[in-house]
């Protein structure tokens, strides 16, 4: 009993804990304050440029890892000719932030999805580990914004299949605890085109409690609306453009953009060709469309590098990385319709609101057989913000 009551009221020893990484607070980043980068006269490309080089662009979707697993050997940070992605060409792109697809080839079934899961965020991570120069990982707004800050690109792993989770709430709880962050609400016995079980309102509940955001892209209308009812933090389509301009069945038609946007959501405009059209300026046409349906901080961009989708004329797979997301944002300055602040505040200040944890319940919910928690030891913010920065090799100061 001596032991078990050292264990409840830990001493000095316990100081070492310090060290350990902490989970993001519940915290709320308003909008960056907007200040002009560039100069009204100034072409639409260059402007794009300035405007991009000071907001960078918090990318939603990359299959670098899948592509990567088919490579001897690489080198991102000298420049990889073999992949579409590599580290000068994000700089050169104004990339800060990357979500690293998760999801497994349509050849691996639901029985291997966990394992196969496992081994991509075990390859993210080793990646990530290779190439400290350029890239961080990064599991949280306040992360991603570090990496920033000291040059790096932010990468963020997710989104993976609902398959990856094998229908057990422990396993989502484990796989959060390896780095996910994205989890897309489709093509499982939980989330179906009838909408959620009552099991996947679970899902989504302790996703909300862990941090995980829920990707609807692709999900049936039945699954995006009981999302919005049961979710208490915003949802994320990593992979959606408008209905209303292309008729494919992963954008999102009107009605559930308006829906998405009065949740707090994020609609990513794919550069996808089937999805949006054949060049970069009807990519600017659902970001147009989206941005007046759902508002200027409820729309970004989705990249869809490595993924095997083509891509729009202007915007090719190998070369002209660091052009398309310029190229995509070039023909909206153009246009009287959009403000110059808007296309500012679009990238990266929306995709950081998905990455808040939300303030949930004190524990989980009582589902297979886990009902005791041990309670998390909080340390003071200014020693965790210093002990950030340290691990992060930064001053502390920097950010």
């Amino acid at each position: 009993m001596a032991d078990l009551q050292d264990d409840l009221h830990p001493g000095t020893e316990a100081a070492g804990l310090d060290d350990l990484p902490a989970s993001s607070a519940a915290e709320v980043f308003p909008p960056e304050p907007y200040a002009p980068v560039s100069d009204p006269g100034d072409e639409p490309l260059t402007r794009a440029h300035a405007v991009l080089a000071a907001h960078p662009v918090a990318d939603g979707y990359n299959g670098l890892a899948g592509a990567l697993r088919r490579l001897p050997w690489y080198d991102l940070e000298l420049g990889e000719s073999a992949v579409d992605t590599d580290v000068p060409r994000l700089r050169a792109g104004h990339v800060g932030a990357l979500f690293w697809s998760l999801h497994l080839p349509d050849a691996v079934d639901a029985d291997r999805a966990v394992g196969a899961t496992l081994e991509q965020l075990d390859l993210i991570k080793t990646v990530v580990r290779a190439h400290p120069e350029g890239l961080r990982l990064a599991h949280d707004a306040g992360e991603a914004i570090d990496a920033r800050n000291c040059g790096r690109v932010a990468v963020l792993p997710g989104p993976a299949g609902a398959t990856a989770i094998g229908d057990c709430l422990g396993i989502l709880r484990s796989l959060h605890a390896l780095g996910l962050r994205v989890l897309t609400l489709t093509g499982a016995r939980w989330a179906s085109e009838a909408g959620l079980t009552r099991f996947g309102e679970e899902v989504v509940r302790e996703m909300n409690r862990l941090g995980v955001i829920a990707d609807l892209s692709g999900a049936s209308a039945e699954t995006v609306r009981r999302t919005f009812a049961v979710s208490k933090a915003p949802a994320l389509c990593t992979r959606s453009a408008a209905r209303a301009l292309r008729p494919h069945p992963a954008n999102l038609p009107d009605d559930l953009l308006v829906e998405l946007g009065a949740a707090g959501g994020l609609c990513m405009v794919p550069l996808t060709a089937e999805q949006t059209g054949p060049t970069v300026r009807d990519v600017a046409d659902h970001l147009d469309h989206v941005r007046s349906v759902v508002g200027p901080l409820s729309v970004g961009l989705s990249g869809t590098y490595d993924s095997r989708h083509r891509a729009p004329a202007g915007a090719g797979r190998r070369l002209l990385l660091p052009a398309a997301h310029r190229r995509a944002a070039a023909p909206g300055l153009g246009r009287g319709g959009r403000r110059h602040a808007d296309l500012g505040q679009r990238p990266a200040g929306a995709a950081r609101r998905g990455l808040h944890r939300p303030r949930g319940p004190a524990a989980p919910a009582a589902v297979d057989g886990d009902d005791r928690r041990p309670r998390r030891l909080r340390r003071p913010r200014a020693q965790a913000c210093s002990i950030r920065h340290r691990q992060n090799g930064c001053p502390a100061g920097s950010a």
